[in-house]
């Protein structure tokens, strides 16, 4: 019995594995089950048994790129309440994930106006963890005082992502040729976050002055 649990599982891998590359070269609406289930070693039949549609599996493929940095997000403990150190580590993370699958990143931009529905749907939900273990740890920060209370963290954390994928996509095309390094971006960009949202202590001035005549 766990001999078949097992070969379940290495076969569910291959196939998420085939589905990556074959998405990435071929795009959400040029990949066929058909073509996954050749990459993988396995017939038509085999995927059909794990995923019940190309869309099931896209799915999969993309929970698969996010769960280390999901997984690595999900304890309170992960977090020291120190927002630069935190978004440093979180922005880390993300990058990795990021550089990992840059080619299924841009297959996504590139065919992002043609993408069916259901993909679509699907690209949405799975990428929600990531960004939702950020504005949660942001929103507690509100609470205690260190976050903006007029945030609205939602535009925020998209916003965040936003700077650190162009970061990523503009270094593997070579764009900013090598004037500054990874490091230096990711931490310039938690830099301006942080001073964007952190909540300052209202400085009382007294206005009061007294002049000699």
């Amino acid at each position: 019995m766990n001999k078949t649990i097992r070969s379940s599982a290495l076969t569910r891998t291959r196939l998420i594995e085939a589905a990556s590359q074959v998405f990435a070269s071929l795009g959400v609406q040029g990949a066929t089950t058909r073509e996954i289930a050749r990459v993988a070693g396995v017939n038509e039949v085999t995927l059909f048994r794990h995923f019940a549609s190309k869309e099931q599996l896209l799915g999969a493929v993309i929970k698969n790129a996010l769960a280390l940095q999901t997984e690595a997000l999900a304890h309170p403990q992960a977090w020291t309440q120190d927002l630069k150190i935190d978004l440093i580590q979180y922005a880390h993370l993300y990058n990795t994930m990021l550089e990992a699958q840059e080619d299924l990143i841009r297959t996504f931009i590139g065919e992002a106006k043609r993408h069916p529905e259901a993909a679509k749907q699907v690209i949405q939900e799975a990428g929600k963890p990531l960004g939702e273990k950020l504005v949660a740890y942001l929103q507690s920060s509100q609470k205690l005082g260190t976050v903006r209370a007029d945030i609205d963290l939602f535009p925020a954390v998209d916003m965040f992502k936003g700077m650190l994928l162009a970061g990523m996509l503009c270094r593997s095309a070579n764009f900013n040729q090598g004037s500054y390094s990874c490091e230096d971006y990711i931490e310039t960009c938690v830099d301006i976050f942080v001073g964007g949202i952190i909540a300052t202590p209202f400085l009382v001035v007294n206005t009061a002055v007294s002049h000699d005549f």
